[in-house]
Protein backbone atom coordinates (compact mmCIF):
# COMPACT_ATOMS: atom_id res chain seq x y z
CA UNK A 1 0.00 0.00 0.00
CA UNK A 2 1.24 3.46 -1.05
CA UNK A 3 1.48 6.33 -3.49
CA UNK A 4 1.81 3.80 -6.80
CA UNK A 5 0.65 6.69 -9.20
CA UNK A 6 0.98 10.49 -7.43
CA UNK A 7 3.43 13.03 -7.36
CA UNK A 8 5.63 10.89 -5.06
CA UNK A 9 5.13 7.55 -6.76
CA UNK A 10 9.01 7.48 -7.38
CA UNK A 11 9.91 6.38 -3.95
CA UNK A 12 6.75 3.84 -3.52
CA UNK A 13 7.06 1.67 -6.94
CA UNK A 14 10.73 0.65 -6.00
CA UNK A 15 9.43 -0.79 -2.77
CA UNK A 16 6.52 -2.62 -4.39
CA UNK A 17 9.01 -4.06 -7.21
CA UNK A 18 11.23 -5.39 -4.68
CA UNK A 19 8.06 -7.23 -2.37
CA UNK A 20 6.59 -8.43 -5.85
CA UNK A 21 10.15 -10.14 -7.11
CA UNK A 22 10.68 -11.55 -3.56
CA UNK A 23 6.82 -13.17 -3.89
CA UNK A 24 7.46 -14.12 -7.92
CA UNK A 25 10.39 -16.46 -6.62
CA UNK A 26 8.78 -17.82 -3.97
CA UNK A 27 5.77 -18.72 -5.92
CA UNK A 28 7.83 -20.16 -8.50
CA UNK A 29 8.93 -22.80 -6.14
CA UNK A 30 5.82 -23.96 -6.68
CA UNK A 31 5.21 -24.56 -2.70
CA UNK A 32 2.20 -25.78 -1.03
CA UNK A 33 0.80 -22.42 -0.26
CA UNK A 34 1.33 -19.26 -2.74
CA UNK A 35 1.24 -15.98 -1.67
CA UNK A 36 -1.01 -13.45 -3.85
CA UNK A 37 0.45 -10.03 -4.09
CA UNK A 38 -2.53 -7.24 -3.94
CA UNK A 39 -1.98 -3.76 -4.51
CA UNK A 40 -3.58 -0.69 -3.00
CA UNK A 41 -2.72 2.58 -4.48
CA UNK A 42 -3.38 5.32 -1.85
CA UNK A 43 -1.62 7.99 -3.43
CA UNK A 44 -0.76 9.28 -0.65
CA UNK A 45 -3.78 9.76 0.59
CA UNK A 46 -4.43 9.07 4.40
CA UNK A 47 -8.51 9.22 3.83
CA UNK A 48 -7.71 6.99 0.87
CA UNK A 49 -5.33 4.96 2.95
CA UNK A 50 -7.89 3.91 5.77
CA UNK A 51 -10.70 3.20 3.06
CA UNK A 52 -8.72 1.07 0.88
CA UNK A 53 -7.45 -1.06 4.37
CA UNK A 54 -11.16 -1.69 5.14
CA UNK A 55 -11.49 -2.89 2.14
CA UNK A 56 -8.14 -5.13 2.32
CA UNK A 57 -9.87 -6.64 5.64
CA UNK A 58 -13.13 -7.15 4.61
CA UNK A 59 -12.86 -7.91 1.21
CA UNK A 60 -9.74 -9.19 0.07
CA UNK A 61 -8.63 -11.05 4.04
CA UNK A 62 -5.59 -10.12 3.53
CA UNK A 63 -3.11 -11.63 6.11
CA UNK A 64 -0.46 -9.03 6.00
CA UNK A 65 0.45 -5.03 4.57
CA UNK A 66 4.00 -4.61 3.25
CA UNK A 67 3.27 -0.31 3.92
CA UNK A 68 2.08 1.43 4.28
CA UNK A 69 4.53 3.89 2.45
CA UNK A 70 4.09 7.01 3.61
CA UNK A 71 4.42 8.29 7.77
CA UNK A 72 0.93 10.05 7.58
CA UNK A 73 -1.19 7.17 5.94
CA UNK A 74 0.51 4.93 8.49
CA UNK A 75 -0.48 6.82 11.09
CA UNK A 76 -4.26 6.60 9.86
CA UNK A 77 -3.96 3.35 8.68
CA UNK A 78 -2.40 1.26 11.86
CA UNK A 79 -5.10 1.72 14.10
CA UNK A 80 -7.21 -0.06 11.43
CA UNK A 81 -5.02 -2.68 10.74
CA UNK A 82 -4.30 -2.90 15.02
CA UNK A 83 -8.27 -3.53 15.85
CA UNK A 84 -8.05 -6.30 12.70
CA UNK A 85 -5.12 -8.24 14.19
CA UNK A 86 -3.27 -7.53 10.47
CA UNK A 87 0.52 -7.26 10.50
CA UNK A 88 2.21 -4.79 8.61
CA UNK A 89 5.95 -3.65 7.98
CA UNK A 90 6.63 -0.67 6.42
CA UNK A 91 9.71 -0.64 4.01
CA UNK A 92 9.61 3.63 4.01
CA UNK A 93 7.56 5.08 6.89
CA UNK A 94 10.05 6.88 9.15
CA UNK A 95 7.72 9.10 11.48
CA UNK A 96 9.58 8.50 15.09
CA UNK A 97 5.80 8.54 16.62
CA UNK A 98 4.78 5.50 15.13
CA UNK A 99 6.66 3.13 17.20
CA UNK A 100 5.23 5.15 20.30
CA UNK A 101 1.37 4.09 20.14
CA UNK A 102 1.99 0.26 21.96
CA UNK A 103 0.80 -1.53 18.53
CA UNK A 104 1.19 -5.26 17.92
CA UNK A 105 0.97 -5.63 14.97
CA UNK A 106 3.30 -2.67 13.00
CA UNK A 107 6.57 -3.23 12.25
CA UNK A 108 9.04 -1.31 9.57
CA UNK A 109 12.42 -2.66 8.03
CA UNK A 110 13.81 1.18 8.32
CA UNK A 111 15.66 3.32 10.98
CA UNK A 112 13.42 6.33 12.54
CA UNK A 113 13.48 10.12 11.41
CA UNK A 114 14.78 10.12 15.14
CA UNK A 115 17.90 8.68 13.91
CA UNK A 116 17.54 10.03 10.40
CA UNK A 117 17.78 13.49 11.45
CA UNK A 118 20.40 13.68 13.86
CA UNK A 119 22.84 11.63 11.38
CA UNK A 120 22.08 14.20 9.06
CA UNK A 121 22.44 17.22 11.18
CA UNK A 122 26.27 15.60 11.72
CA UNK A 123 27.29 15.36 8.80
CA UNK A 124 25.93 18.64 7.59
CA UNK A 125 27.78 20.51 10.90
CA UNK A 126 31.02 17.59 10.81
CA UNK A 127 31.14 16.14 7.18
CA UNK A 128 30.46 19.45 5.32
CA UNK A 129 31.78 21.65 8.38
CA UNK A 130 28.71 24.21 7.97
CA UNK A 131 28.04 26.98 10.31
CA UNK A 132 24.94 28.55 9.39
CA UNK A 133 22.22 26.44 7.84
CA UNK A 134 19.03 27.53 6.72
CA UNK A 135 16.40 24.50 7.90
CA UNK A 136 13.10 24.64 5.45
CA UNK A 137 10.04 22.21 6.31
CA UNK A 138 6.99 21.10 3.83
CA UNK A 139 4.81 21.07 7.46
CA UNK A 140 3.58 17.05 6.64
CA UNK A 141 3.75 14.51 9.00
CA UNK A 142 7.06 13.38 7.57
CA UNK A 143 8.90 15.99 6.72
CA UNK A 144 8.10 18.55 10.02
CA UNK A 145 9.41 15.89 12.63
CA UNK A 146 12.52 15.16 10.52
CA UNK A 147 13.15 18.85 9.68
CA UNK A 148 12.76 19.54 13.62
CA UNK A 149 14.91 16.69 14.28
CA UNK A 150 17.93 18.45 12.20
CA UNK A 151 17.48 21.07 13.70
CA UNK A 152 17.48 20.09 17.39
CA UNK A 153 20.90 18.44 16.87
CA UNK A 154 22.71 21.30 14.68
CA UNK A 155 21.91 23.24 17.60
CA UNK A 156 23.91 21.37 19.93
CA UNK A 157 26.87 21.44 17.24
CA UNK A 158 26.80 25.48 17.92
CA UNK A 159 25.66 25.79 14.32
CA UNK A 160 23.69 29.05 13.58
CA UNK A 161 20.23 27.95 12.17
CA UNK A 162 17.52 29.72 10.28
CA UNK A 163 13.84 28.12 10.13
CA UNK A 164 11.29 28.51 7.12
CA UNK A 165 8.01 26.09 6.57
CA UNK A 166 6.42 25.89 2.88
CA UNK A 167 3.31 24.24 1.27
CA UNK A 168 4.23 21.34 -0.84
CA UNK A 169 1.39 21.63 -3.10
CA UNK A 170 2.08 25.50 -4.07
CA UNK A 171 4.39 26.08 -7.06
CA UNK A 172 5.96 29.80 -6.44
CA UNK A 173 8.66 29.69 -3.04
CA UNK A 174 9.97 32.97 -3.66
CA UNK A 175 8.87 33.62 0.13
CA UNK A 176 11.03 31.19 1.57
CA UNK A 177 14.07 31.92 -1.44
CA UNK A 178 14.15 35.41 -0.87
CA UNK A 179 14.63 34.42 2.67
CA UNK A 180 17.32 31.78 2.24
CA UNK A 181 18.94 34.20 -0.14
CA UNK A 182 19.06 36.95 2.51
CA UNK A 183 20.40 35.22 5.02
CA UNK A 184 23.35 33.52 2.80
CA UNK A 185 23.69 30.32 4.95
CA UNK A 186 26.65 27.44 4.03
CA UNK A 187 23.96 24.51 3.98
CA UNK A 188 20.37 23.90 3.09
CA UNK A 189 18.45 21.60 4.73
CA UNK A 190 14.73 20.53 3.17
CA UNK A 191 12.25 18.36 4.77
CA UNK A 192 10.10 16.63 2.34
CA UNK A 193 9.49 14.79 -0.57
CA UNK A 194 11.28 14.98 -3.86
CA UNK A 195 8.52 16.91 -6.03
CA UNK A 196 8.45 20.38 -3.76
CA UNK A 197 12.30 19.23 -3.05
CA UNK A 198 13.20 19.87 -7.21
CA UNK A 199 10.75 22.65 -7.41
CA UNK A 200 12.72 24.41 -4.06
CA UNK A 201 16.49 23.46 -5.38
CA UNK A 202 15.62 24.94 -9.02
CA UNK A 203 14.39 28.15 -7.72
CA UNK A 204 17.04 28.78 -5.08
CA UNK A 205 19.75 28.69 -7.90
CA UNK A 206 17.74 30.52 -9.93
CA UNK A 207 17.67 33.14 -7.55
CA UNK A 208 21.54 33.30 -7.17
CA UNK A 209 22.06 30.86 -4.11
CA UNK A 210 24.45 28.62 -5.79
CA UNK A 211 27.30 27.84 -3.02
CA UNK A 212 24.83 26.83 0.18
CA UNK A 213 24.85 22.81 -0.41
CA UNK A 214 21.58 21.47 -0.37
CA UNK A 215 20.80 18.50 1.57
CA UNK A 216 17.33 16.89 2.36
CA UNK A 217 16.29 13.28 3.65
CA UNK A 218 15.18 10.33 2.61
CA UNK A 219 11.93 11.76 0.61
CA UNK A 220 14.07 13.07 -1.73
CA UNK A 221 15.90 10.06 -2.65
CA UNK A 222 14.69 9.78 -6.13
CA UNK A 223 15.79 11.23 -10.13
CA UNK A 224 12.59 13.17 -9.41
CA UNK A 225 14.80 15.75 -7.12
CA UNK A 226 16.86 16.34 -10.41
CA UNK A 227 14.44 16.55 -12.79
CA UNK A 228 12.84 18.68 -11.04
CA UNK A 229 15.31 20.85 -10.16
CA UNK A 230 17.87 20.44 -13.52
CA UNK A 231 20.83 18.57 -13.62
CA UNK A 232 23.24 21.63 -13.14
CA UNK A 233 21.04 22.41 -10.40
CA UNK A 234 20.73 19.32 -8.45
CA UNK A 235 24.48 18.75 -9.10
CA UNK A 236 26.44 18.01 -5.62
CA UNK A 237 23.06 17.84 -3.72
CA UNK A 238 22.97 15.56 -0.48
CA UNK A 239 20.33 13.45 0.67
CA UNK A 240 20.73 11.62 3.56
CA UNK A 241 18.55 7.76 3.74
CA UNK A 242 18.17 5.37 6.38
CA UNK A 243 17.85 2.93 3.27
CA UNK A 244 20.86 1.09 1.31
CA UNK A 245 20.48 1.29 -2.27
CA UNK A 246 22.37 -1.37 -4.52
CA UNK A 247 24.44 0.63 -7.25
CA UNK A 248 25.92 -0.76 -9.98
CA UNK A 249 29.16 -0.63 -7.94
CA UNK A 250 28.17 -3.20 -5.22
CA UNK A 251 30.38 -5.91 -4.58
CA UNK A 252 28.64 -8.05 -1.72
CA UNK A 253 27.07 -11.22 -3.35
CA UNK A 254 23.81 -11.00 -1.73
CA UNK A 255 22.62 -7.40 -2.86
CA UNK A 256 24.22 -7.86 -6.20
CA UNK A 257 22.23 -11.13 -7.08
CA UNK A 258 19.28 -8.74 -5.62
CA UNK A 259 20.42 -5.88 -7.86
CA UNK A 260 20.62 -8.55 -10.76
CA UNK A 261 17.22 -10.31 -10.31
CA UNK A 262 15.97 -6.65 -9.86
CA UNK A 263 16.96 -5.25 -13.13
CA UNK A 264 16.12 -8.31 -15.35
CA UNK A 265 12.28 -8.41 -13.56
CA UNK A 266 11.65 -4.56 -14.20
CA UNK A 267 14.19 -3.22 -16.55
CA UNK A 268 15.95 -0.73 -13.67
CA UNK A 269 18.22 -0.61 -11.31
CA UNK A 270 17.15 -0.82 -7.85
CA UNK A 271 16.07 2.63 -6.48
CA UNK A 272 15.10 3.74 -3.25
CA UNK A 273 13.42 1.30 -0.74
CA UNK A 274 13.78 -1.71 -3.15
CA UNK A 275 15.83 -3.31 -1.11
CA UNK A 276 13.81 -2.45 1.62
CA UNK A 277 10.43 -3.78 0.04
CA UNK A 278 12.18 -6.91 -0.74
CA UNK A 279 13.11 -7.51 3.14
CA UNK A 280 9.71 -6.44 4.27
CA UNK A 281 8.18 -8.98 1.98
CA UNK A 282 10.67 -11.49 2.65
CA UNK A 283 9.61 -11.72 6.43
CA UNK A 284 6.31 -12.43 5.30
CA UNK A 285 7.64 -15.18 3.13
CA UNK A 286 9.81 -17.47 5.50
CA UNK A 287 6.79 -16.71 7.84
CA UNK A 288 4.36 -18.61 5.39
CA UNK A 289 7.43 -21.13 4.64
CA UNK A 290 7.70 -21.60 8.40
CA UNK A 291 3.43 -22.92 8.02
CA UNK A 292 2.22 -19.92 9.03
CA UNK A 293 -1.08 -18.61 7.43
CA UNK A 294 -3.08 -17.16 9.65
CA UNK A 295 -2.59 -13.20 10.52
CA UNK A 296 -1.94 -14.14 14.32
CA UNK A 297 0.51 -16.89 13.54
CA UNK A 298 2.28 -14.78 10.97
CA UNK A 299 2.75 -11.71 13.90
CA UNK A 300 3.85 -14.54 16.42
CA UNK A 301 6.52 -15.30 13.53
CA UNK A 302 7.54 -11.65 12.61
CA UNK A 303 8.41 -10.84 16.68
CA UNK A 304 11.02 -13.49 16.88
CA UNK A 305 12.62 -13.08 13.20
CA UNK A 306 16.09 -12.67 12.59
CA UNK A 307 16.65 -12.29 8.63
CA UNK A 308 19.91 -11.95 6.92
CA UNK A 309 18.17 -9.53 4.34
CA UNK A 310 19.55 -7.39 1.56
CA UNK A 311 19.22 -3.80 3.20
CA UNK A 312 20.40 -5.15 7.03
CA UNK A 313 19.70 -8.33 9.21
CA UNK A 314 16.11 -7.70 9.79
CA UNK A 315 15.09 -8.49 13.93
CA UNK A 316 12.16 -6.06 15.19
CA UNK A 317 12.10 -4.55 19.00
CA UNK A 318 9.10 -4.95 20.82
CA UNK A 319 8.07 -1.72 19.47
CA UNK A 320 7.89 -2.57 15.72
CA UNK A 321 11.40 -0.60 14.90
CA UNK A 322 14.00 -2.64 13.52
CA UNK A 323 17.26 -2.83 15.27
CA UNK A 324 19.83 -1.71 12.79
CA UNK A 325 20.42 2.01 12.73
CA UNK A 326 22.82 3.10 9.78
CA UNK A 327 21.69 6.01 8.21
CA UNK A 328 23.71 6.67 4.40
CA UNK A 329 24.20 9.39 2.62
CA UNK A 330 23.90 10.23 -1.08
CA UNK A 331 25.34 12.93 -3.76
CA UNK A 332 24.05 14.24 -7.16
CA UNK A 333 27.00 13.48 -9.65
CA UNK A 334 26.86 13.68 -13.15
CA UNK A 335 22.61 13.93 -12.87
CA UNK A 336 22.96 10.33 -11.32
CA UNK A 337 22.49 9.55 -7.48
CA UNK A 338 25.67 8.18 -6.13
CA UNK A 339 26.49 6.42 -2.39
CA UNK A 340 29.42 8.51 -0.37
CA UNK A 341 28.98 6.10 2.47
CA UNK A 342 27.62 6.24 6.24
CA UNK A 343 26.70 8.97 7.64
CA UNK A 344 29.30 8.75 10.28
CA UNK A 345 31.93 7.90 7.87
CA UNK A 346 30.93 9.62 4.84
CA UNK A 347 33.74 12.41 3.04
CA UNK A 348 32.64 14.97 0.74
CA UNK A 349 35.42 15.06 -2.18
Amino acid sequence: MGDLTGPNSGIVIPPRNGAKLVIDEYNKTNPAVKIELVEYDSQGDGSKAVALAQQAIKDDKIVGLVGPAFSGESAQVAPVLEEAKIPSISASATNTKLAENGWKFWHRVLPNDGVQGPSIADFIAGGAAAKNVFVIDDKSEYGKPLADAVRAQLGTKGVQVTNDSLDPTESDFSSVVNKVAAAKPDAIFFGGYYAAGGNLLKQLRDKGVKDAKFFSGDGSLDKGLIEGAGAANAEGALVGCPCYIATPDVTDAKVKGFADAYKAAFSADPAIYAAEGYDAATVFVEAVKAGNTTPEKINEFIASANIAGVSKQIKFQANGEVEAKDIYIYQVKGGAITLLGKAAEAKLG
